[in-house]
């Protein structure tokens, strides 16, 4: 139990270095001269905007590493299939025969960004959906790429990059970082563009990147002092509309003298963000804290199994028993009851948090039991 105790103490160090690391970039962050925000870094044109592709394909020139088709069959049957459309047709029966150790089955992904052209390449990403050991030294063949409509935007093929490294010998392996995804840098090729809708009508949309109705008038209220009065008009929270030029060589000019138009940052709302995997907590610079008291305890439980051997007597004909012996431990400590004044600023709110003495996975409680007593004025948001 000391032990624990000394462990659950050597915690409390490690929070207040991490809450007092937090303050200290905000700080600095609060010392350092704002700079204006640009509407470009906080709204996007709605229309212009990547598409996912994907595609199914295979990787051949593996050392050995590839698919154990046994267990694979879609491999085999993959390769066979890509066999029949290079003319070579297997004897019947064949094909599910086939070892191709060299051969792996991938999933290859790319992104297609706004008003790609075709004959532009773009970059892919290779990843083994079987049992294959390595993709290194492997070659993507032609593989179609597809969008979420089922038509096909990019062939993909080319060498691969794999940024690890491994060997095994003797039942013992070692590993570098991944060894079963890979990238192709300019691997794919476009073959066919998406329409943009950016030349229709009089109107663009600008969509925010966060819904916040203060966000939308300030952004409208920049563009007609400095372009013209009545060009915007914020729709909604996150929907700016804004009066462009129809020729459009006039409307990309239009566009880019909008999005450098500086605009004044308004103090963000207060938020808390809660990591649950990870334990991580943080606050930005509007959090308060409301008056409060908090009792804040440990509980842990010891288990303890231990063997007991039973020995019969002598001629007894009686079998030799061994048998467990659990004991178990509840030991719950004290929790004192801390009153939390009100504290306006991030510093004070740190610092209460930090008299707590908890470590950061008891913050996620702790910062959720506040927030449902009405005590801080902040959202807060798990991810």
């Amino acid at each position: 139990m000391d032990a624990m105790k000394a462990s659950s103490h050597s915690l409390l160090p490690r929070t207040a270095r991490v809450l007092w690391l937090l303050l200290a970039l905000v700080a600095a962050g609060l010392t350092t001269p704002a700079q204006a925000l640009r509407i470009k870094e906080v709204a996007a044109v709605q229309g212009v905007r990547s598409n996912q592709l994907t595609g199914y394909g295979l990787v051949v020139g593996l050392d050995g590493t590839g698919d154990q088709t046994t267990q694979m069959p879609y491999t085999t049957q993959a390769m066979s299939n890509y066999l029949q459309q290079m003319g070579i047709s297997l004897p019947p029966g064949t094909a599910s025969q086939l070892q191709l150790k060299n051969v792996a089955a991938v999933i290859v992904t790319a992104q297609l960004p706004a008003f790609a052209q075709p004959g532009q390449q773009i970059d892919v990403n290779v990843s083994s959906m079987g049992n294959a050991k390595s993709l290194k030294g492997g070659t993507l063949i032609v593989t179609p790429l597809r969008g979420a409509d089922g038509e096909i935007y990019a062939l993909a093929q080319g060498n691969m990059v794999v940024g690890g490294a491994g060997a095994s010998a003797g039942g013992s392996k070692v590993q570098i970082n991944h060894l079963s995804a890979g990238r192709i840098p300019l691997g794919a090729q476009v073959e066919r563009a998406v329409p943009t809708p950016l030349n229709e009508g009089d109107t663009i949309n600008l969509g925010l990147n966060a819904s916040d109705f203060q966000t939308a008038r300030r952004v409208a209220q920049v563009i007609n002092a400095k372009l013209g009065n009545g060009l915007a008009t914020a729709l909604d929270g996150r929907t700016v509309q804004v009066r462009a030029p129809i020729d459009p060589g006039a409307r990309v000019g239009f566009i880019a003298d909008l999005e450098e138009l500086p605009l004044e940052s308004s103090t963000p709302s207060a938020k808390v963000v809660i990591n649950a995997r990870t334990g991580s907590v943080v606050l930005n610079q509007s959090v308060t804290l409301g008056p409060c008291a908090i009792a804040h305890g440990n509980l842990s439980i010891t288990i303890s199994s231990t063997p007991v051997v039973s020995q019969p007597n002598a001629f007894s004909q009686g079998q030799t028993v061994v048998t467990q012996k659990s004991d178990i431990t509840i030991n719950q400590e004290p929790g004192n009851v801390i009153q939390m004044p009100s504290s306006p600023q991030l510093a004070d709110v740190v610092k209460a948090l930090n008299t707590l003495g908890a470590t950061p996975g008891d913050l996620l409680a702790i910062l959720q039991a506040i927030k449902a007593a009405g005590a801080l004025n902040a959202e807060l948001e798990v991810i």
